[in-house]
């Protein structure tokens, strides 16, 4: 692949990951709640993870069967939509942090797998790189396969970086929230509510950015 392009998709996917979106409002919505090193585990679940399913779907060509057939991603937000409104329920409903002598945390590996499937349910990730990847691809200099495979993992690098950054810093603030309680328990309503907020506006305009 030529450097010149593959440096510019970098830049490029950093600054179309950084603005806020689904994923890294449930990233800071787990590190203000639930500390930093949950925060890193729905991280991983979200870059590792999914990518371990995606970047092969679009190796193996499923771009053009998602093209043939619009209503799979039609499909895909709806089950985004109601994740997301199901993940920030939780969080409303979910106790105040002095409402035990030590709050709830979720396990390190379940906290995985939940930003794991939040990531797949989400049709941005794989909508981004069926229309954008093929853009960087130059068949003269080689496997376009191998080409798709090094550019999403690419993309899986750098948002592991961004919403890593997004967890870190979540999970900073929340050490000092959780000393507060009464700004724990309102923070908690905010994000359930952002959370809920974001699952309705992918249900109704069609999408999100990430």
């Amino acid at each position: 692949m030529n450097p010149a392009l593959w440096a510019a998709f970098c830049g490029t996917v950093i600054l179309l990951q950084l603005p806020p979106g689904p994923d890294s409002m449930l990233v800071m919505a787990r590190g203000i709640g639930q500390g930093r090193r949950i925060a890193l585990f729905t991280v991983l679940g979200m870059t590792v993870g999914a990518g371990m399913v995606q970047l092969p779907l679009v190796a193996l060509g499923v771009a053009s069967l998602v093209r043939a057939y619009p209503w799979m991603l039609g499909l895909l937000q709806s089950a985004g939509a109601l994740y997301l409104v199901w993940l920030g329920t939780r969080l409303l409903l979910s106790p105040p942090p002095d409402a035990a002598p030590a709050r709830p945390v979720a396990k390190p590996l379940a906290a995985a797998r939940e930003g794991m499937i939040a990531n797949l349910v989400n049709p941005w990730p794989i909508t981004f790189m069926i229309a954008f990847l093929p853009q960087f691809v130059d068949p003269a200099r080689g496997s376009v396969t191998l080409q798709l495979l090094l550019l999403g993992v690419t993309q899986k690098v750098t948002g592991l970086l961004v919403l890593g950054s997004y967890a870190i810093a979540a999970g900073t603030l929340g050490a000092w929230i959780m000393r507060r309680p009464r700004v724990g328990l309102w923070q908690q309503r905010i994000a359930g509510g952002f959370v809920i907020l974001l699952g309705l506006r992918m249900a109704f305009s069609g999408g999100s950015s990430r």
